[in-house]
């Protein structure tokens, strides 16, 4: 995509919606990270209800610890790899106690570093939680970067990459937002809804999908 298209296509984003935000909840930067090790493979609406009980009781990675692994899945037994995941927290919460009293640290090696903590879930907590210039790539950006033209590579390091590269400011803070919530609400895997999207034309997608005939007569 050309320099002048991919400014125009995180324009029409942040005109759209100016400021987006992670859809997981989450009251401090501990429940964030867990939050974020948690939605692996899970939606944020199923993390959301899972955790909503869970952060009202556990805050620190000591009451985390407190908790204990059997209590942490009965909370998160509706969340997939719910085992594995209760595992890796408390591991986590052990670990940030030991190694940096009790706080997550902001730096992403660091992070890295933690039982369940992959580049992507550290990307996420270093920008919502720290305010850096991350790009968090999931499943549906990097659907978009290939599908549209904005960022195409063949592993999930590429298109954060050639994302990292391409980005211009004033877009780069919140750029994963958009394009994390326009490829889940706008550009689907399946039938990506070309035909209310607000930057298509910029898009290398073709053909473009038209709308349901039911959608399109409503605007008749």
């Amino acid at each position: 995509m050309k320099k002048a298209d991919t400014f125009e296509f995180y324009r029409r984003l942040a005109e759209a919606n100016p400021h987006p935000e992670t859809e997981l909840e989450s009251g401090n930067t501990f429940q964030l990270l867990v939050a974020v090790v948690l939605s692996a493979q899970a939606t944020d609406a199923g993390v959301n209800k899972a955790t909503r009980a869970l952060f009202e009781r556990v805050k620190t990675p000591e009451q985390m610890v407190a908790l204990g692994e059997a209590a942490l899945k009965n909370h998160i037994k509706t969340i997939g790899l719910f085992n594995t995941k209760a595992k890796n927290v408390i591991a986590l919460s052990e670990a940030l106690i030991a190694d940096h009293g009790g706080d997550v640290p902001a730096n992403r090696d660091e992070l890295e570093k933690l039982p369940g903590v992959g580049r992507k879930t550290a990307n996420v907590v270093m920008n919502v939680a720290f305010g850096a210039e991350t790009f968090a790539v999931d499943t549906h950006i990097f659907r978009i970067g290939n599908r549209t033209g904005l960022a195409r590579g063949k592993t999930p390091l590429a298109v954060e990459l050639k994302l990292d590269k391409a980005t211009p400011q004033p877009f780069r803070l919140h750029a994963h937002h958009w394009l994390i919530l326009h490829g889940r609400y706008v550009c689907k895997a399946r039938r990506p809804e070309c035909w209310r999207c607000i930057v298509s034309d910029l898009c290398a997608f073709k053909p473009k999908t038209p709308a349901p005939k039911a959608a399109a007569g409503k605007g008749e």
